[in-house]
């Protein structure tokens, strides 16, 4: 036996040396799929097939790099070199490359990303004179892309009443023109966009015979990876080229099917058998990855699904410890409960950063962890994405903020005074600056004096630059008065960031919003944790300080050891020995855009079991009793997956709710007269009410309480016994951590500590507020 044959287990040799005929790999997570795929192109190879006759396609040219290396260090690296291996995209391009002269096209035809597709459809909507608010060209874009993976080409739209009645019911009847001008407007100038990278293949191989003879005869061995994830334009290419020899290789996870939303197809993989003569099939089913507690857990929500095939991933591995579930009261305790245990557990473990990953349904939900990481000085990284405060959208916001605080930053006029377009052109801004210079005052000045300066300014622009001048100083007078939350919801409604973001309904728009909401949400947290700070305001000029002082420490010192932030949809094939998944909670995850049908709910599960699978040897499940929502604090309730567990894998590290804390009355049971309000549940204090001097009820010291994760005991922290207090004592607070009373003074509700803190400085906190727990 070749010595690279026997490293792969029996299940796993199978495949590889099944030569020839159709077949299908169903490969549970951490089955070793990649090997399989990769030692079966080098058994062919060895076993005479030319490198010039295998395809392979991935989903990743990393993906398609890394095999390439593993089968060169078997075959050699002048013959591996010879092997059709890449992306969809890649793989037919080069084709393209070949045959476009018989679509019309130049052989060295322009490939236009999503960013050029947009600004072509944008001018088109503007010649043509339509309303740029109907039609929003991203809209047009992603619709325009949906056609094309559907295989919709111009001339099947206008042969489809039902279509053009859909986009007229949609108020869009011209839909199909600007979709025709479009692919005119490529052809004209020798471009293709990324989706005519699949559609002008389908069509070269159905148009001409000889050409698709031509492929189908060389590549006799074709290898999919993710066929899961293949949509109808690729599955029609993948059939096609295969149709004569059927010697298919598909591997895949139906358990493991998360992209629906890009036209992905699960059917694919599910009618597999019916496509192709005598389908033998193997399945993958020993997990190499995770403990036989995770493996079993994800099993176990899994089988939820009526949509799958059959199989049972198990593995040899040890048992492991149970699945932690940890409860907490906001997002920002989520926050620290994560970064307290990544810090514990790399001391008591001597663990590295780079052994931690972080995983949520939506980016916005970054910002909350990446505060708590940054205070206890844990180096990250944020995957497929900004750091939540690098974003274009949360750098709009905070430059309006720091105009509001000091008008002379130039830097944070010229982003945002034109910013949403209100006529303010770059002309315009290019003469303020000369004059700016010229008279050694800021920008802001000069606008504040414009009947006294001396610039070919037109009337129309004085008045919108006047505009601008006037709504920054209606900021300014708000500021005076309002905390830092009231302020920044104010200036995001009146400058009209949210209504810009409001008109974009594309996926990138929705997040913008949610990350925007993310930022009102940590402002709010932030006001009421000053709250307890003696002499605090909790005004902007407080929030802007400790934001500049939070993302100084956001370094890139080069260093790869950093905990691992990212959405799940882009850890599917990563691995980490230590997996957080936050957010466990309903209408988050599952989101609450994906619940409205079995098929949207499946997916969402499916996705749940590849973050779970994601762990080799501990996963934490983190939902929060409440979170803020557009700054208001929204009752949330934990995510049905963590009940789908059975509750053998599972240690609750904070007691779950009851089903009395859900339920949520729908109407008032005031309505039926004298009732003793005590017996039913206090409603939670709004923000902004002060409190009430009289002994708090159970129901409110139990949500006061401060729940340990190792011991998932209470201990009361509602400052009502802060007499006990005295100068030297040790104690932890949950938001600056560990440190020393320095002082005391006053007496009742009105006493306060000063306390130095490790890392936090000198605090003066009012005590009847404060979270102090004596350590010492």
């Amino acid at each position: 036996m070749e010595k690279y044959l026997a490293e792969l287990n029996e299940a796993q040799r199978a495949p590889v040396l099944h030569k020839d005929g159709a077949l299908m790999v169903i490969a549970g997570a951490g089955s070793g799929k990649t090997r399989v795929l990769t030692y079966r192109i080098a058994y062919l190879m060895n076993q005479g097939v030319d490198a010039f006759n295998i395809l392979s396609l991935t989903f990743t040219n990393k993906a398609a790099r890394e095999m390439k290396k593993r089968i060169a260090s078997i075959v050699g690296n002048s013959e591996a070199k010879n092997l059709w291996m890449g992306t969809f995209h890649s793989v037919f391009a080069k084709i393209l490359r070949y045959e476009a002269d018989k679509l019309g096209y130049p052989s060295n035809f322009t490939i236009y990303d999503t960013q050029d597709s947009q600004r072509l459809i944008n001018s088109i909507i503007k010649e043509m004179g339509l309303d740029k608010d109907v039609y929003k060209y991203k809209q047009v874009q992603n619709r325009i892309s949906s056609y094309k993976n559907s295989l919709i080409t111009v001339k099947a739209y206008f042969n489809n009443a039902e279509l053009m009645e859909a986009d007229a019911m949609a108020k869009k009847p011209r839909l199909g023109e600007i979709y025709q001008a479009y692919c005119e407007r490529c052809f004209k100038a020798g471009a293709m966009d990324f989706d005519d990278l699949l559609l002008k293949t389908n069509e070269l191989l159905t148009r001409f015979p000889e050409v698709l003879a031509k492929y189908q005869d060389r590549f006799r061995y074709i290898l999919v990876d993710e066929y899961q994830d293949t949509n109808h334009s690729q599955y029609l290419i993948v059939k096609a080229l295969s149709d004569r020899f059927q010697n298919i290789c598909v591997v895949g996870d139906d358990a493991q099917s998360i992209y629906a939303f890009r036209g992905a197809n699960i059917n694919n993989i599910m009618n597999f058998q019916k496509d192709y003569d005598n389908v033998q099939m193997y399945r993958l089913e020993q997990n190499y990855r995770s403990t036989r507690n995770i493996v079993n857990a994800a099993n176990s929500v899994i089988e939820k699904n009526k949509t799958r095939l059959d199989k049972v991933v198990w593995t040899d591995n040890d048992d492991g410890n149970a699945i932690k579930v940890h409860r907490s009261v906001t997002d920002a305790e989520e926050g620290r409960f994560v970064a307290s245990t990544i810090f514990d557990n790399k001391m008591q473990l001597q663990l590295k950063d780079g052994d931690f990953a972080v995983l949520y349904r939506t980016n916005s939900q970054s910002r909350a962890i990446e505060d708590a990481l940054r205070r206890k000085d844990i180096p990250y990284r944020i995957y497929g994405g900004l750091s939540f405060y690098q974003r274009k959208e949360i750098k709009d916001v905070l430059a309006y903020l720091r105009l509001i605080l000091n008008p002379k930053d130039e830097e944070a006029l010229v982003r945002v005074i034109n910013y949403p377009a209100r006529g303010i052109g770059q002309t315009t801004i290019q003469k303020l600056t000369v004059a700016a210079n010229h008279y050694k005052r800021s920008i802001f000045e000069v606008m504040e004096h414009l009947d006294k300066i001396d610039l070919k300014i037109n009337s129309g622009t004085r008045r919108k630059l006047e505009d601008f001048i006037t709504m920054i100083k209606s900021f300014q007078v708000t500021n005076q008065s309002a905390d830092a939350f009231v302020l920044a919801e104010h200036v995001t409604k009146k400058s009209g960031l949210l209504q810009e973001f409001k008109k974009d309904g594309t996926p990138e728009g929705i997040a913008r919003m949610e990350n925007i909401e993310e930022l009102l949400n940590g402002i709010q947290d932030f006001v009421e944790g000053q709250k307890e700070v003696a002499d605090a305001k909790g005004d902007l000029a407080e929030f802007m300080e400790d934001v500049a002082l939070v993302t100084d420490l956001d370094k890139d010192t080069g260093d790869d050891d950093r905990v691992a932030l990212m959405t799940i949809h882009l850890a599917k094939g990563l691995e980490f020995p230590y997996v957080f998944i936050v957010g466990m909670e309903e209408e988050l995850f599952p989101s609450a855009m994906s619940m409205s049908t079995r098929s949207e709910l499946e997916e969402e599960r499916r996705l749940f079991y590849v973050a779970l699978t994601r762990a080799e040897k501990q996963a934490y499940l983190t939902y929060t009793q409440s979170r803020y929502r557009w700054g208001k604090l929204i009752d949330a309730e934990p995510s049905r997956f963590i009940e789908e567990i059975e509750d053998k894998y599972i240690e609750y590290l904070t007691p779950p709710l009851d089903a009395s804390y859900r339920y949520k009355p729908m109407i008032d049971a005031d309505i039926f007269g004298e009732v003793d309000k005590s017996k039913f549940r206090l409603k939670k204090p709004t923000a902004g009410t002060p409190p009430t001097s009289h002994k708090p009820s159970e129901e409110k010291l139990r949500k006061l309480r401060k729940l340990k994760p190792d011991l998932g005991e209470p201990v009361a922290q509602d400052g009502g016994d802060h007499n006990s207090l005295s100068v030297g004592d040790k104690v932890s607070h949950t938001r600056f951590g560990n440190g020393v009373i320095i002082s005391i003074e006053g007496v009742g509700n009105d006493k306060k500590a000063e306390i130095r803190f490790d890392t936090g400085g000198l605090k003066k906190l009012l005590l009847r507020f404060a979270k102090l727990e004596v350590i010492g």
